[in-house]
């Protein structure tokens, strides 16, 4: 005969049946808490980072997405390219340096505070290939020149501290670094607080016989430099081509149509901008659309050329 169930029983049943929905509860909650995964309530409740209008992102936040406009860039000849945040650079492996340097420069970020020059050369680690180093242009007698400016990106510590990268440099003398292609830098910031929107292709003549070459690395010594200026809102263009060497003669001496640059370095510069109609800029050439300061070619032939 069965033994019926006390009421001491069924209390035990209760306790237990209890405490193990308690325990499991518990267990579902620290599974979500700590698993990393977010329930629909927990998702709207994060705060939300709103980039800025002109989308830079914080001061100091090294972002792993470039903020260059992709359809600014040339083809790339090599196939390495390689995203900062504020430059796009297409790496030449043969020749240790950039076959081009691309960004946009505007008026709101040159009139912004200007951060601290970090003067902190180093190799790039994005490319793959490994890049140069300081140590190439020690006792080389060339500078470790800028591709992309510096003074371009002062406007963000990230910005300015990234120009430093050794994939950005390119053996100059230093009559030129300092003398001439410095002027065209300071030209180029000048027009883009007049135009408010430039885009900018820079970089080494690489098809051109080199000077030679310097350190373990191997790094080609251009004869020459050139400079892509596209201004989308007014539509003009400009470009130069400079060699590597001291000069006394005016920036506008030095001016050409992008389609001479093309067939000079075997690029094609603004491939999804200048289509259709708009391929006529690249075979034009308005200086006057691009004014230079005097007094900044006297100081270069007096004073900048000398140092």
């Amino acid at each position: 005969m069965a033994r019926r169930k006390s009421s001491s029983d069924s209390g035990g049943f209760l306790f237990k049946t209890g405490l193990f929905a308690l325990l499991a509860s518990l267990a579902f909650w620290a599974f979500n808490r700590f698993s990393g995964k977010k329930t629909p309530d927990s998702q709207d409740n994060q705060p939300k980072t709103e980039l800025p209008a002109d989308n830079n992102p914080p001061s100091g936040i090294r972002d792993p997405k470039s903020y260059v406009p992709e359809n600014i860039l040339p083809a790339s000849t090599t196939g390495e390219v390689v995203r900062h945040t504020y430059f796009v650079l297409s790496y030449s492996e043969d020749h240790e340096q950039a076959e081009w340097v691309a960004y946009e420069l505007t008026r709101e970020r040159l009139n912004k505070k200007w951060a601290e020059r970090p003067n902190t050369f180093r190799p790039d680690p994005d490319v793959r290939t490994e890049s140069a180093t300081p140590r190439d242009y020690n006792g080389s007698g060339y500078d470790k020149g800028h591709l992309c400016a510096a003074a371009d990106m002062a406007f963000d510590a990230t910005a300015i501290d990234e120009t430093f990268l050794m994939s950005n440099m390119s053996p100059q003398l230093r009559p030129f670094n300092g003398g001439i292609w410095r002027e065209l830098e300071e030209c180029t910031r000048d027009w883009a607080r007049k135009f408010e929107n430039l885009y900018v292709v820079t970089g080494p003549v690489l098809p051109q016989t080199p000077l030679g070459a310097i350190g373990f690395s191997k790094v080609t010594v251009p004869g020459a430099y050139y400079k892509v200026l596209y201004a989308p809102e007014q539509h003009k263009a400009i470009a130069f081509v400079m060699p590597n060497e001291m000069s006394t003669k005016p920036v506008m001496d030095y001016a050409v149509s992008i389609d001479q640059v093309e067939k000079l370095t075997g690029l094609d510069f603004f491939p999804n901008l200048l289509k259709g109609l708009d391929e006529e800029i690249e075979g034009s050439l308005d200086k006057d659309a691009w004014p230079v300061d005097r007094r900044r070619y006297e100081e270069r032939v007096e004073e900048w050329n000398r140092r």
